[in-house]
């Protein structure tokens, strides 16, 4: 059968694969458009086998609010030449557009709806391209924050409504600044363990009495959820007040109840 230009490009708009992939994939199939798309799926597929041992440190950072819930994704991929593709972003939005209308609470459900398409990806592009991290919260008042490289970001629920400058900043904030979580109760109970033996370590290599050491590891253990906790951090934009203090000077009664923050550089 004979497969003309028109064929090929039309299978390319389908699929965003390169010329000469759909050229072969239409051959292959017998000029069955569904046939020669499944081809092209599938050597996606044997791509991202390939490359499993590759690395993915770039891709994009993309969220979208829908009421009161929000969702954040990362589609990676191996250069920033392909990062900063407009059809790589544009997979990213579609896959984000799956999240939102499938509500996923998690990234094991998510891919289980999308892993042909973040294969079918690999396939277009010719490098490993995975799906590392997303996340939806509920909260009655949401905002989110993507730096500019588009390689990280935060999504935060807020208890009611507040000032939109001022929930910008705090997204600013746990984007530059990375908390581990919202307050001391939302630590990692392995975190303030390990934190605690790090302090207790370093007070003992300072040649501190062994009756001190736990004192000393409380002391630095409370330092560190201050730095670390995002509304006990010191507000990047005026260090005199904490996170915490600067919401309230908007509203009282306003508090963070959810937090998710994505670096691919982490």
């Amino acid at each position: 059968m004979e497969i003309t230009a028109a064929d090929v490009a039309k299978l390319r708009k389908m699929t965003g694969a390169g010329m000469m992939d759909c050229k072969a994939a239409l051959k292959d199939a017998n000029g069955d458009f569904d046939k020669a798309k499944d081809i092209i799926r599938e050597k996606g597929k044997l791509v991202a086998d390939k490359r499993a041992d590759r690395t993915a440190t770039e891709g994009v950072v993309v969220y979208k609010i829908n009421g009161q819930k929000g969702y954040m994704l990362c589609l990676a991929c191996e250069t920033d030449f392909v990062a900063k593709n407009e059809e790589f972003g544009k997979s990213a939005e579609a896959i984000l557009d799956v999240a939102v209308s499938g509500d996923f609470a998690d990234l094991d459900s998510l891919l289980g709806k999308v892993s042909d398409m973040v294969a079918e990806k690999s396939g277009q592009t010719g490098e490993k391209v995975e799906l590392p991290f997303y996340a939806r919260i509920e909260a009655p008042f949401i905002d989110a924050y993507v730096h500019t490289n588009r390689k990280l970001g935060s999504i935060i629920g807020f208890s009611k409504t507040i000032p939109a400058e001022v929930a910008h900043d705090v997204c600013m904030q746990a984007t530059a600044m990375a908390p581990v979580s919202i307050d001391k109760g939302d630590v990692p109970k392995a975190i303030l363990d390990k934190e605690f033996e790090i302090g207790r370590e370093q007070a003992r290599q300072e040649g501190k009495p062994e009756a001190m050491l736990d004192k000393i590891a409380e002391g630095k253990l409370a330092k560190y959820i201050k730095e670390n906790t995002l509304v006990n951090q010191a507000l990047v934009k005026n260090p005199k007040v904490t996170v915490a203090e600067f919401i309230a000077e908007a509203d009282k009664d306003a508090k963070v109840v959810a937090y998710k923050r994505f670096s691919l550089n982490d």
